[in-house]
């Protein structure tokens, strides 16, 4: 083969291999341009509240939570034989006088604490029924501390989805939950449901007047007010 043969032979490979490079250069772009929408796929969770659990009533029935949507919810761990039993009549109190604008108190028998609540069925619901005349749902006997302790009291005692208090420490824990069943305040104890100040709480919380601690700060604060120093940047 002459030199003018190999010249023309060499043009035309140079001529060929770019056509040959470009759609496999042209196609990382297009994958690049790709990894951002994957990212914008990505859901966050919807954040939990009361609606996501389930309690079993007195008769054995599974009630979930989500069927009191849009109450003003109470719920308390109850101990019949505990000294403080007299908070049973007040919370019934509550109940017949508030119930009408939207409270629900929700009972929960335990005996966690000095093993102060009855543990057969029949003894709980001759005693809540018959004794007692409660007139808010009362449910199954249940743990509200410790390895037994049921998934709506793990998220009620929770500080990063509830409200400050951590684990129950006694009987009659009181938590209030909002309308979109968000825990809203914690009691304890020996915050009585007879008092007035109690009741105060309540209307106020009905009336949606009833802040989770730690919001009010954040809604008075002014506008563009802010700790960050992004302004001066």
């Amino acid at each position: 083969m002459d030199s003018r043969m190999k010249r023309s032979l060499l043009v035309l490979l140079l001529a060929i291999l770019p056509v040959c490079v470009l759609p496999a250069c042209a196609e990382k772009p297009k994958a690049e341009n790709q990894k951002p929408d994957k990212q914008k796929t990505g859901v966050s969770k919807p954040k939990k509240s009361v609606y996501d659990y389930s309690l079993v009533d007195l008769d054995g029935k599974e009630t979930p939570l989500s069927s009191f949507k849009g109450k003003l919810l109470l719920i308390v761990n109850l101990a019949s034989q505990s000294i403080y039993h007299d908070q049973i009549d007040a919370l019934t109190e509550l109940q017949k006088t508030y119930g009408d604008q939207g409270l629900v108190i929700i009972g929960i028998p335990s005996a966690d604490f000095g093993g102060e609540e009855l543990k057969d069925p029949a003894a709980l619901r001759k005693y809540y029924r018959e004794t007692a005349h409660v007139t808010f749902p009362i449910f199954t006997c249940a743990s509200v501390r410790g390895v037994n302790e049921i998934p709506l009291y793990r998220f009620l005692t929770d500080p990063k989805q509830s409200v400050p208090g951590g684990d129950i420490h006694w009987n009659f824990t009181k938590f209030l939950v909002d309308r979109q069943g968000l825990p809203l305040a914690r009691f304890e104890v020996d915050e009585d449901p007879a008092d007035v100040d109690f009741h105060v709480t309540i209307e106020n919380a009905l009336a949606g007047k009833l802040k989770k601690k730690g919001e009010s700060a954040k809604e008075d604060k002014a506008p563009g007010e802010d700790d960050s120093d992004d302004d001066e940047e």
